[in-house]
């Protein structure tokens, strides 16, 4: 019980010691800048003034990299929509070029001989099939245009006919076909409206 009663004694005699050490430290802090010489005093003004510049210094550099970090990002997300922009008008573009080529290989199937069975005939029907494959592969549709409503944002209108047996703004006839890749209209359809 004597050496329970001791260890006791000794904790609470620890537990004040960090106390009584603190009071000490500061009373020592105080004398030692009072016993600090002007020189001294100078020095550590100094001292002070310094980091206090190198820490004004520092906060000034680190706002500059974040904003510089900041640029960057919004300049590598600009490039990048940019170079999906291009690729994606690249490739409009091209298939644009390709559409009248297209339309020429319907019109020769359409005026083609009365043979079916004609190797010209044929080649030219494998050619068109194998045409239009590509073309839906590539995401190509062609607008549907005859017996549709007039839609300005896919149709052209060239002509206009009056008819009652026909529907309001209803699409009688198609001079030239149109298509679409995904939302983007490669050529709008040349057609005939009724009323």
């Amino acid at each position: 019980m004597e050496e329970n009663k001791n260890v006791t004694e000794e904790l609470e005699e620890n537990e004040t010691a960090p106390e009584e050490q603190t009071t000490v430290e500061n009373e020592n802090d105080v004398e030692s800048e009072e016993k600090l010489s002007k020189a001294d005093k100078k020095k550590l003004k100094k001292a002070e003034e310094e980091i206090a510049a190198l820490e004004a210094k520092l906060s000034e550099a680190d706002d500059k990299y974040m904003r510089l970090y900041a640029e960057y990002d919004n300049f590598r997300r600009r490039s990048q929509k940019e170079k999906e922009g291009t690729y994606a008008d690249a490739y409009i573009d091209a298939l644009t070029q390709i559409l009248p080529v297209l339309d020429n290989l319907e019109r020769a199937a359409a005026f083609g001989t009365d043979d079916a069975e004609h190797p010209l005939a044929k080649g030219l029907e494998l050619t068109l099939k194998s045409f239009s494959e590509t073309m839906e592969k590539m995401g190509v549709a062609e607008i549907p245009a005859l017996g549709e409503k007039f839609d300005p944002n896919v149709h052209n209108a060239v002509m206009h006919v009056d008819d009652e047996t026909l529907g309001e703004n209803e699409v009688v006839e198609v001079f030239m076909k149109g298509y679409i890749r995904g939302d983007k209209v490669l050529r709008h359809s040349m057609v005939k409206v009724a009323n």
